[in-house]
């Protein structure tokens, strides 16, 4: 004979559907089924952390079934997320845009297992506007779990970003565009041409000139660029066109900005949870002045 007792002191609602009509969600996205575009310690995390809370809220840890992503390499390692999956899927091996991050696949598993939601955690293809934009005109549309692709990219250029924070009283490091206040479009994520313009750098003259009002320390970044690449520190104002040109040389075509360089600094971040509703929750800070690679 099998004690339920211990089960029926976790559980509170029946299934998912109960829990969202309870709570007042969007009766038209539950979430019973998501695929996971990601690995690794990513990959367990989230299925430990959903799980953990499905016990506690239903009874049954399976009460949300998970959908993997498995490379060649992933399965010849015997990856802890794979041994946790409720589905397995077989996608190709090699550099992450053969899988991860090649949003197409993602979508067309996604839709051909029927998932309503699709988690990507950090990293390949968590960043990538296109992906929510996809899964969204899916039919039926499939719930991407994080922002929505025109505030991800608004907020993922470099330049547009700051415009923004400024724009909303946030306290920003003095830079060449730290005169300009636009609104963004919160369709399409885009901010007005002429604002985003207005905060480029076009030319060798434009950079001296925004250098030498801004104060030395300097960096010159490119909008575009990532992991070291694209960004020079200038502490004279007879290095700012070498620099300038060097920066333009190693991201081609990404517009060019002047921020002032904040020294004995530390990097801290604040993780913002936010839903559809209207609900924001500041999380634990941390510091990340000391860098996996650095």
């Amino acid at each position: 004979m099998v004690d339920d007792s211990h089960q029926s002191t976790h559980k509170r609602f029946d299934d998912v559907a109960s829990y969202v009509q309870k709570l007042g969600g969007n009766k038209g996205h539950i979430i019973e089924k998501v695929l996971i575009a990601n690995n690794g310690v990513a990959a367990v995390k989230c299925i430990r952390s959903v799980r953990r809370w499905a016990y506690d809220i239903f009874g049954d840890e399976r009460a949300i079934q998970f959908v993997v992503m498995a490379t060649p390499e992933d399965l010849r390692a015997n990856a802890e997320y794979i041994r946790m999956a409720d589905i397995i899927v077989d996608v190709p091996g090699g550099a992450n845009n053969n899988n991860y991050a090649n949003v197409t696949l993602i979508v067309e598993l996604a839709r051909l297992h029927g998932v309503h939601a699709v988690w990507a955690g950090w990293g390949h293809a968590s960043e990538n506007p296109i992906l929510p934009d996809t899964l969204a005109i899916s039919n039926p549309p499939i719930k991407f779990i994080g922002p929505a692709g025109p505030p991800m990219r608004a907020l993922g250029d470099k330049i547009g970003s700051t415009i923004i924070a400024q724009t909303a009283k946030v306290p920003c490091i003095a830079w060449n565009g730290d005169d300009i206040i636009a609104q963004y479009d919160r369709s399409t994520g885009q901010l007005p041409a002429e604002a985003y313009k207005a905060g480029t750098i076009s030319n060798a003259t434009e950079a001296h000139e925004a250098a030498v009002r801004i104060g030395f320390p300097i960096m010159i970044k490119a909008s575009e660029g990532g992991g070291g690449k694209g960004i020079r520190m200038v502490d004279r104002a007879e290095d700012v066109a070498n620099a300038y040109r060097q920066v333009c040389g190693e991201v081609p075509g990404s517009p060019i900005f002047i921020m002032r360089l904040s020294t004995n600094s530390r990097h801290l971040e604040v993780q913002l949870l936010a839903d559809e509703y209207g609900n924001a929750v500041a999380l634990n800070g941390r510091d990340c002045s000391v860098q996996r690679r650095h």
